[in-house]
């Protein structure tokens, strides 16, 4: 009986140990698997968080540098513009030319024409007004130069246009000849050679050329020149 219980007290023993140890092995597998998780998260989550702080910080940094950048732009387009608007200014100041031209030939549509003396037979009418000089673009001591395509014979058509109404543009130069001291007579037609014209000018310093008196030809006396 005795041998029986000593065996049965074994047994319990032997058990007691096998579930406590087999509990501590339990329980160390659970500490080892949360220190993992632990030391998973410390490294990998707050990793990831210093990475972020990391990738945002140059791109405030970069925004930064954008906004100045605009800012640079805008300023050397506004000093561009106001340095543009400047020059614009200089150009309508510098350039009085353009309005006093336009003036003159507002001025010589309103000139009231009067008959005049012809210079010989060829003129079927003559007349005389009061036009003012078209302007010059020339300087200095002026000399009387009949060569196309020079200032002064542009500023001569520009008188003979606005003397006999055709446009530059529908005009024939059919001859210049001097008419004195600082004159011109020049005889024009229109490109239809349907009216013939013969226009004496004047120079002014510093004013240009200026119409005296118009004669309509009854023929083209320069047609065979």
């Amino acid at each position: 009986m005795m041998s029986d219980m000593d065996k049965n007290t074994r047994l319990n023993k032997f058990d007691k140990r096998r579930k406590t140890t087999k509990s501590i092995t339990i329980l160390l597998i659970v500490g080892a698997v949360l220190i993992v998780v632990i030391l998973a998260f410390w490294l990998f989550g707050g990793g990831s968080n210093k990475s972020d702080n990391t990738v945002e910080e140059p791109l405030e940094e970069s925004s930064q540098i954008i906004i100045n950048d605009d800012s640079k732009s805008n300023d050397e387009s506004k000093n561009s513009n106001t340095k543009e608007d400047k020059d614009a200014t200089n150009e309508e100041s510098d350039s009085p030319t353009i309005d006093d031209e336009e003036d003159t030939e507002i001025d010589n549509e309103k000139v009231k024409t009067e008959p005049a003396e012809p210079s010989d037979n060829n003129v079927e009418e003559a007349y005389a007004g009061d036009w003012k000089p078209v302007g010059t673009e020339q300087t200095g001591p002026h000399t009387t130069t009949y060569d196309e395509g020079t200032a002064d014979r542009e500023e001569m058509k520009q008188a003979v246009s606005v003397a006999t109404g055709l446009a530059t543009t529908d005009m024939i130069e059919w001859w210049y000849e001097n008419g004195g001291d600082q004159k011109v007579i020049a005889t024009v037609s229109d490109n239809a050679q349907t009216a013939t014209y013969r226009v004496f000018l004047s120079w002014n310093d510093g004013e240009g050329w200026q119409p005296t008196k118009v004669e309509k030809l009854i023929e083209n006396d320069r047609n065979n020149r």
